[in-house]
């Protein structure tokens, strides 16, 4: 497990050794304040995304040109125009995120610098400092990196509040609502099953708390 699970287990006051269970995922709605229904949702999704709670940057090491090349075809024109760009996630993540989602161009290194981090993957400088001045978190914007340490979980209940999310949640947990509900996590229904599995399980233990 990551580091964020730990530090997430020691802020709602259970035992931190990084494995998530019944009582990490009770723990959680309890100090957040989450329904069965909006922790299930949220939870569920979040472990998707993360692998488990195990992944909290983006990985954007790629191994060979092609590969870059064939993800991102816009912003690489050949293969030879991704060589440089292999085996080097920082430059990968400079190049294609730049000029959009609040970052500035190649050299600034914000497209890095604000690549995707916590359990939802928050990403851009622009939604950063949304995060930040929403949650009243100016540290954010000196040190990024705190959504993969200490915001992983905050920037995913933000994102569900930000996008609507819980009031599908409280809907409540079913094949339509986890499918509304990945749709706007996802883009589309990639790991629909997984997903849907993960909510219902984490369902059943919040209603059993």
């Amino acid at each position: 497990m990551s580091d964020a699970m730990r530090n997430l287990q020691t802020k709602v006051g259970v035992g931190a050794d990084g494995s998530f269970g019944p009582n990490t995922a009770r723990a959680i709605a309890k100090h957040f304040g989450l329904s069965p229904e909006r922790g299930a949702h949220l939870l569920g999704q979040a472990s998707h995304e993360s692998g488990g709670f195990k992944v909290v940057r983006e990985g954007l090491y790629y191994s060979t040109a092609e590969r870059i090349q064939a993800v991102w075809p816009s912003r690489f024109a050949t293969v030879e125009d991704a060589e440089p760009y292999a085996k080097n996630p920082s430059k990968l993540a400079n190049k294609v995120y730049s000029d959009r989602m609040g970052n500035g161009d190649e050299s600034s290194g914000e497209g890095a610098l604000f690549s995707g981090k916590g359990f939802l993957q928050l990403t851009g400088k622009s939604n950063f400092r949304e995060f930040a001045s929403d949650m009243r978190l100016p540290g954010v914007m000196i040190n990024p990196d705190d959504v993969a340490t200490e915001y992983a979980f905050e920037t995913a209940q933000w994102f569900f509040n930000k996008n609507g999310l819980f009031r599908i949640a409280d809907e409540g947990v079913n094949d339509d609502t986890i499918k509304r509900i990945t749709r706007k996590v996802n883009g589309g229904y990639h790991g629909l099953e997984d997903r849907t599995d993960q909510t219902n399980k984490i369902h059943t233990w919040l209603m059993d708390a």
